[in-house]
């Protein structure tokens, strides 16, 4: 029994899609068959990364919305449709700089104000609970649909800095698992990847070596992440190998949380 993923009768819908993770997930859909709607709040990039699967051969078309309007959001995925939601889109709030290397410290919590938690509450957890709520009804009639939500480490070990962000993941997590069992009879799956410190295609190689030495007693494996280490498992979840699986949050982190 050969393992191959053959996705081409199914639709994806991958938010945040147009840089990092997001890109590396969208293009690995749609190599196996999917056809992908590249989400970003910014037009630019969306389209970019649909021209990238258009041009390897893909077929994907740009999805510009912003996932914390409620309203916006029901829209977009009502057009769009997707059997396959992937809800990517992240924000820790520490404002990295463009070909930087990640920086997740925030302020301590009780120097932060909170006004700042509303962001991260919004794009981490709303977010995730507003493209659900609209993607659902759909794939129920369907009777098969794949929701697969990113989150984070953060939100599954102490995390010093980063309380807001953590709290955030850790709720999609765990309203994933609600939701698993809410839809599991009727052919919808739910599921999370929880990732550990992932190194964008942006950041330069100094850098990612800075960030390697920096980080690399905390990882079992001798190196950092790579948004395709992401996709691998996003494409896995999304496949009809995972039909058995659901409610499940799946660690891709280089063993930072070697835990049974």
């Amino acid at each position: 029994m050969s393992f191959e993923i053959d996705l081409s009768a199914r639709r994806a819908l991958v938010t945040g899609a147009g840089q990092h993770n997001g890109r590396a997930i969208a293009r690995e859909l749609a190599a196996a068959g999917a056809e992908v709607s590249v989400n970003d709040i910014v037009a630019e990039r969306a389209e970019q990364v649909s021209r990238e699967i258009e041009e390897s051969g893909g077929v994907a078309r740009p999805a510009v919305f912003d996932v914390t309007d409620s309203r916006a959001a029901g829209d977009a995925i009502a057009e769009h449709a997707p059997d396959i939601l992937v809800n990517n889109v992240g924000d820790t709030g520490a404002g990295n700089a463009p070909g930087s290397a990640p920086v997740f410290s925030t302020a301590l919590f009780l120097e932060s104000d909170p006004g700042d938690w509303t962001r991260l509450l919004d794009i981490n957890l709303y977010g995730v609970m507003y493209c659900t709520h609209a993607a659902l009804p759909k794939m129920i009639e369907r009777g098969w649909g794949r929701v697969i939500t990113i989150v984070s480490d953060a939100g599954r070990v102490p995390s010093r800095r980063m309380v807001a962000y953590s709290a955030a993941k850790a709720g999609a997590a765990g309203f994933s698992r609600s939701i698993a069992a809410e839809v599991g009879r009727s052919g919808v799956t739910v599921n999370c990847v929880s990732l550990g410190t992932i190194l964008s295609e942006h950041v330069s190689a100094e850098a990612a070596d800075q960030s390697y030495q920096r980080m690399r007693r905390d990882y079992l494996a001798p190196r950092l992440g790579r948004p395709d280490d992401a996709a691998g498992m996003v494409v896995f979840l999304a496949s009809p190998w995972a039909d058995w699986i659901t409610g499940q949050t799946y660690p891709v982190n280089g063993g930072f949380s070697a835990t049974l």
